[in-house]
């Protein structure tokens, strides 16, 4: 824990880089930071925030800028921040401007996004995190041909054919789904196989189907994200020579991969994590910051959130906009599916 002026004097060199992106004198700390007292004694606060990693200097002489260690401490004097009221209103009335649907919302929320922190937004869409059955239906096509018909919890629908060893009548499907719909419904893929029921050769084939049109669903990755705002981040300062800092990330999204790569081994509902430097998994973002969340319903539609910055991004700012562009996604999820949002207490917690 640092001492009081020594943290005043980090947090004045953190958001005058962030800033201006030049390194920051002794003599703009002591204007900045409302302390009384000498350019000297600054320097000697610097010379300690230095050897303790919180800082880094080209020479004795130079300005400093934060290292990944001095904005970790930073982001952690940042809890319970808030998007001014003003704000909020604004991205509500631009919400209630688009049309009522999915793909409408998380469009506004990537561009919004990326507009108000200047660096790239990433979301995808809500989904399942274990699909659970609701209900399925059989038909009878012809033969000994039949159609199984699922409907997952998240409103999806799959469907699929199954062969019988002789032909099958309607009336006897109608019969196997009601006892496989009694079975297994709200039963995920991993709870029908557990059961290990011994089922006559038509419901075993029925059951076999179900379980490999869940399997498959689970195994599915999100669908192509959202993404703005990469023309931003590649006017930042630290990118907009181009060169090999920029490239690892723009082939990420290229090939698709950002989404999977930025998320934490961990990440909890609602709680907006933050990953800076080198805390990232991936050496192609190690020059990045991401900022993080879930939204949505828990066990039902859950999507991703994300915004991908150099180090040296405005963390309140981009914190207070993910908070709330998570509450709002999350209260409009829960009314598409007509359930009730739990009360969200959102923390702001290390990778």
């Amino acid at each position: 824990m640092l001492q009081p002026r020594t943290a005043t004097v980090l947090k004045s060199i953190t958001k005058q880089y962030i800033t201006r992106a030049v390194p920051v004198s002794s003599a703009s700390i002591v204007g900045d930071g409302g302390l009384d007292v000498s350019s000297a004694t600054i320097r000697n606060e610097m010379v300690f925030l230095e050897g303790d990693g919180y800082i880094i200097r080209q020479h004795h002489a130079a300005g400093s800028i934060p290292s990944d260690k001095g904005y970790r401490y930073y982001v952690g004097t940042l809890n319970h921040i808030e998007l001014p009221v003003a704000e909020k209103r604004l991205i509500d009335h631009l919400f209630h401007q688009v049309e009522e649907n999915l793909e409408e919302w998380l469009g506004l929320a990537v561009t919004l996004l990326a507009q108000r922190v200047q660096n790239v937004a990433v979301m995808t869409m809500p989904k399942q995190p274990d699909c659970k059955l609701k209900y399925l239906e059989l038909v009878s096509l012809q033969g000994c041909l039949g159609l199984v018909v699922l409907v997952l919890n998240g409103a999806i629908l799959r469907q699929q054919l199954v062969n019988f060893d002789k032909p099958i009548s309607q009336n006897e499907l109608t019969v196997f789904a009601a006892g496989l719909n009694e079975a297994y419904s709200g039963l995920s893929a991993s709870q029908i196989g557990a059961k290990g029921d011994k089922l006559p050769d038509n419901e075993q084939r029925i059951t076999d189907c179900l379980l490999k049109i869940m399997q498959a669903e689970d195994k599915r990755g999100h669908e192509e994200p959202y993404l703005d705002g990469l023309h931003y981040l590649m006017n930042q300062p630290e990118f907009n020579t181009g060169g090999q800092r920029i490239a690892g990330l723009v082939g990420l999204i290229e090939q698709r991969k950002l989404m999977d790569i930025i998320l934490p081994e961990a990440i909890n509902t609602y709680d907006v994590q933050v990953v800076i430097g080198k805390e990232n998994r991936e050496e192609a973002i190690q020059d990045c910051s991401v900022v993080i969340s879930r939204y949505g319903l828990s066990d039902e539609a859950i999507g991703t959130i994300g915004i991908v910055g150099p180090t040296r991004m405005p963390y309140a700012r981009t914190i207070s906009t993910i908070g709330y562009i998570v509450s709002m996604m999350s209260r409009l999820v829960a009314e598409l599916y007509g359930r009730e949002l739990p009360g969200v207490d959102r923390q702001i917690t290390e990778n």
